[in-house]
C-alpha cells in the first residue's frame, strides 16, 4: 500500500517545498561556489520552527511526529543538500541526543536553545582514526576533582565552525570497550575547545564541515550526558533516528534530479524531436521514479515505526541504504540525460551529482547498513 499522509504532514512537506523553492534553490549554485554555511537562512528556517523539530513544544520546539520531519527534510534537500544537512544534523543528532538522553535540567538550559535557531547544534562521534569503528574513539575525559577534561580530536562534524553546543562522545574508562564511552555536552567559548581544520569538500558545500580540537577542555560534572559509560549505547539509538533523516535527505536529491531530468528531457531536441520520446531516455526515467517511489515507501515506513515507539534498527538501515543508493543512481542518470550539459555547473544536476554521493558515506556507509541488516536477518 502507497503511504496515506495525514493532512498535518502534507502541510509540513508543502509549506517546507514551497520555502525551499523561493528560499535555497535560487541560492543552491553560489552557496556551493562559496563553499560556507549561509547563516542567512538560520532565521527563516527558525520561524518555520525547523530546528526544533525533535523538542517537545513546552521546551520551545515543534514536537512534530517523525514522518513530518522526514517529509520536512526531504523537502529541504529538493532545494538544497546542504542546508537540508545542516537541519537534519542539528535534530537527529545534536538536539535529538539531548531529548533522549539529558536530565531535566539539561534539556531546559539546550533545548529551548537549540530550537530557536539561537544556538547550532554539533555531535562528535567520528575521528581521524574511528569513523566506521566508531567504538575505537580515543577522545579521553578524564575527571579532575569535579570536573572532567576533555583531550582528542573529533573530525567531519556537520555545524563543526559554527555551533553553539556540542555533545562529545569521549572514553572515560579505557578498559571498558564500547562501555567505557561516555557522552558529555560542551558549549562554544569553553577554555580548550578550537576549532581546527574546515574541510573543504567535494559536495554539501553549504553544509559546515570541521574538525573539533580539545586540549584540557574542562566541563561540569553536570556536563555528563546520560549515564557514565552509556553514550556509545546511547550513539548508536540516535544514530537510527539519522539514518531516516539521511534517508529522506537522499529522496529529496533524488527527486530533484528526476524533476530537473525530466524538464531537460521536455526541452533538448535531437534528431528532429525532445530527447524525452527516446525510449532509452524514458527507461532511465522510469528506473529513477521506480527507485524512488520505493525508497520513499522503506524511509516512510522506518518513521512510521519510530513515530509509534516500535523498534527501527532493521527498518532505519534498510532505508538509508536503498535510498541512498536510489537516489545516487537518479543523479547519475540526470547526468547521463542533460549528457555534455550535465557535467557544468549552469545545471543543477551537477551539484545534485556530488551531494548526494554523502548520503552513501555519512551516519554509516552502505557497506555498514549491509553489515546491521545482515545481523538483523540472521538474529
Amino acid at each position: 500500500m502507497r503511504v496515506e499522509y495525514t493532512e498535518d504532514q502534507r502541510l509540513v512537506h508543502q509549506t517546507v517545498r514551497e520555502f525551499a523553492a523561493r528560499e535555497l534553490r535560487p541560492r543552491a549554485r553560489a552557496w556551493d561556489a562559496a563553499g560556507a554555511f549561509p547563516e542567512e537562512v538560520v532565521a527563516p528556517i527558525a520561524r518555520l520552527g525547523l530546528w526544533g523539530m525533535t523538542v517537545p513544544p513546552e521546551l520551545g520546539g515543534a514536537g512534530i511526529d517523525a514522518v513530518s520531519m522526514a517529509l520536512a527534510i526531504e523537502a529541504l534537500a529538493w532545494g538544497d543538500g546542504g542546508v537540508a544537512l545542516s537541519v537534519a544534523a542539528h535534530n537527529s543528532l545534536c538536539a535529538g541526543h539531548i531529548v533522549r538522553a539529558g536530565t531535566a535540567e539539561q534539556k531546559r538550559r539546550y533545548l529551548p536553545r537549540l530550537a530557536s535557531g539561537e544556538d547550532l547544534g554539533a555531535w562528535c562521534l567520528t575521528e581521524p582514526d574511528s569513523g566506521s569503528d566508531a567504538a575505537g574513539l580515543a577522545t579521553r575525559a578524564v575527571r579532575r576533582g569535579d570536573r572532567w577534561v576533555l583531550n582528542g580530536t573529533k573530525a567531519f562534524v556537520t555545524q563543526g565552525s559554527i555551533a553553539g553546543v556540542y555533545v562529545v562522545m569521549a572514553r572515560t574508562d579505557p578498559d571498558a570497550g564500547h562501555r567505557g564511552i561516555s557522552a558529555f555536552i560542551v558549549e562554544r567559548g569553553t577554555p580548550g575547545l578550537r576549532i581546527g581544520k574546515h574541510e573543504d569538500k567535494l559536495g554539501m558545500r553549504s553544509s559546515d564541515t570541521a574538525e573539533v580540537v580539545f586540549e584540557d577542555c574542562e566541563v561540569a560534572e553536570e556536563q555528563m550526558l546520560g549515564a557514565p559509560g552509556e553514550g556509545f549505547r546511547d550513539a548508536m539509538r540516535v544514530l537510527e533516528g539519522g539514518r531516516i533523516g539521511i534517508g529522506a535527505l537522499a529522496l529529496g536529491l533524488g527527486r530533484a534530479a528526476l524533476d530537473a531530468a525530466v524538464a531537460y528531457a521536455r526541452e533538448r531536441r535531437a534528431f528532429g524531436r525532445p530527447i524525452a520520446e527516446f525510449q532509452a531516455i524514458q527507461w532511465m526515467l522510469a528506473d529513477t521514479a521506480t527507485e524512488l517511489d520505493a525508497a520513499e515507501l522503506l524511509v516512510m515506513e522506518a518513521a512510521a515505526r519510530a513515530q509509534h515507539g516500535r523498534p527501527y534498527r532493521l527498518e532505519s538501515s534498510m532505508a538509508k541504504l536503498f535510498a541512498s543508493e536510489a537516489a545516487a543512481r537518479a543523479a547519475s542518470r540526470a547526468v547521463q540525460i542533460h549528457g555534455g550539459y550535465g557535467f557544468i555547473k549552469d545545471y543543477p544536476v551537477e551539484r545534485i551529482y556530488r551531494d548526494v554521493k554523502l548520503c552513501e558515506i555519512g551516519e554509516g556507509t552502505s557497506e555498514v547498513q549491509r553489515l546491521i541488516i545482515a545481523r538483523e536477518v540472521l538474529a
